[in-house]
């Protein structure tokens, strides 16, 4: 697929804190204060203190970035750039594609170093859902009857919903996976494994520290689950599940099943990833940590929503001649629970290779972040079990999917 490797160097990201504004009787979440640019900026310092040398040599800077208004509007990357050690002629690009944008920032860079061949870029990004809401760029067809209607939108969530009606899960398959996610990323930071790649954030003045993700629950049972009540109900009555009907005539009615447990919480967090070709890491005395196989973006059917992700590994596995049993280890997006049950539940896939450290179910969803934290996930879990391939699996509202494929190099 390429002229040339383009190889990861190094992955980091944020903890991922509370995405919840302050208000005058609650503290918001951890990084409600913090801008979003100051979070970039902090992981770029980090880069720098891990491979001396590689800011001199960066000479694109991409991210992604979903609200793009308020602190997050202008061009999140270019203020990224301004605000950081990076060089003023390291070209920028900002992109929103949904829930995928991190990983399309990746592919981007990656696009980028093969038709410029320079040096190294960085690629990732970063959301604030503290200080810039779901959905608060208001776009038109969130809100106007007419568009909704003639597009056929409704919120990500129904999407999801559809698929668990579609697929005939239960609450309580949304419920063991949900457990089974803030389970495993609870042990995973027991274990010490997001040491070497999160980098905590000094806020307040130094008094204290975001060290780990503060929405995983530790003490979660799956009582408690079973007793959270679905949620979305009165949402499908205001006319999303009479238009998902229109367009799905088999079924005769939707069956609401997410609790807002089964949804990935609100989250602040940003994430990059360093790229390069095998020269510009040895000029700097880098070692490749992983080599990118392949990786698509994709577009499926925009009522369901949230089938392109599967399409998109469905085109990386035919592309390499593999099954999904040829994959050592996936990172596949929590989007809302009935997508990783539709995971394991259609392909076969062993539980066991899947979100092994938890997943964005325990640990939050800062979306433009969201793709970059994946691999950044993937490449140490690699490491960790001295495995050789991964992939990154997303998938995002209005039928947008993506996935990358990876191999460990050493």
């Amino acid at each position: 697929m390429f002229s040339k490797n383009i190889y990861i160097y190094d992955a980091i990201r944020t903890p991922r804190a509370k995405g919840k504004s302050s208000t005058a009787n609650k503290p918001g979440g951890a990084l409600s204060k913090v801008t979003p640019h100051e979070l970039v900026k902090h992981l770029i310092n980090a880069i720098e203190q891990r491979n001396q040398g590689s800011t001199d040599n960066i000479n694109r800077l991409a991210l992604g970035c979903v609200g793009q208004i308020g602190p997050q509007g202008g061009h999140i990357a270019l203020v990224s750039r301004l605000a950081s050690l990076l060089k003023n002629d390291v070209t920028v690009r900002t992109l929103n594609n949904y829930c995928v944008s991190g990983l399309s920032a990746i592919f981007d860079a990656t696009l980028w170093i093969q038709n410029e061949g320079k040096g190294l870029a960085l690629a990732g990004g970063v959301e604030s859902l503290s200080q810039v809401g779901f959905l608060d760029d208001k776009a038109s067809y969130y809100n106007d009857p007419n568009l909704i209607k003639k597009l056929n939108w409704a919120p990500p969530v129904m999407g999801a919903e559809l698929i668990a009606t579609i697929e005939k899960f239960t609450k309580s398959d949304l419920d063991h996976i949900t457990l089974l996610s803030h389970q495993r990323a609870e042990k995973a930071w027991n274990d010490g494994f997001y040491s070497n790649s999160v980098i905590p954030i000094p806020y307040n003045k130094d008094i204290s520290l975001l060290e780990k993700d503060a929405l995983i629950k530790a003490d979660i049972t799956i009582e408690y689950l079973k007793a959270l009540k679905p949620f979305f109900e009165a949402q499908g009555k205001l006319g999303y599940d009479n238009m998902m009907l229109r367009n799905i005539p088999d079924l005769k009615e939707i069956t609401h099943l997410h609790s807002i447990a089964n949804c990935p919480g609100m989250a602040d967090g940003a994430s990059l990833v360093l790229l390069g070709t095998k020269e510009a890491g040895e000029k700097i005395g880098l070692k490749p940590r992983a080599r990118i196989i392949d990786f698509t973006e994709t577009a499926d059917n925009p009522v369901i929503q949230l089938t392109a992700g599967f399409k998109a590994m469905e085109i990386l596995l035919n592309n390499q001649k593999m099954n999904v049993n040829d994959i050592d280890r996936y990172e596949f997006m929590e989007a809302f629970a009935a997508l990783p049950v539709k995971f394991l539940n259609t392909y076969g896939v062993d539980v066991n290779k899947v979100n092994v450290n938890g997943g964005h179910l325990a640990m939050g969803h800062p979306m433009g972040a969201t793709g970059a934290i994946l691999v950044t996930t993937l490449l140490n879990e690699l490491e960790r079990s001295k495995l050789q391939k991964g992939m990154v699996v997303a998938q995002a509202g209005g039928g947008i999917g993506a996935a990358i494929l990876i191999e460990r190099m050493n």
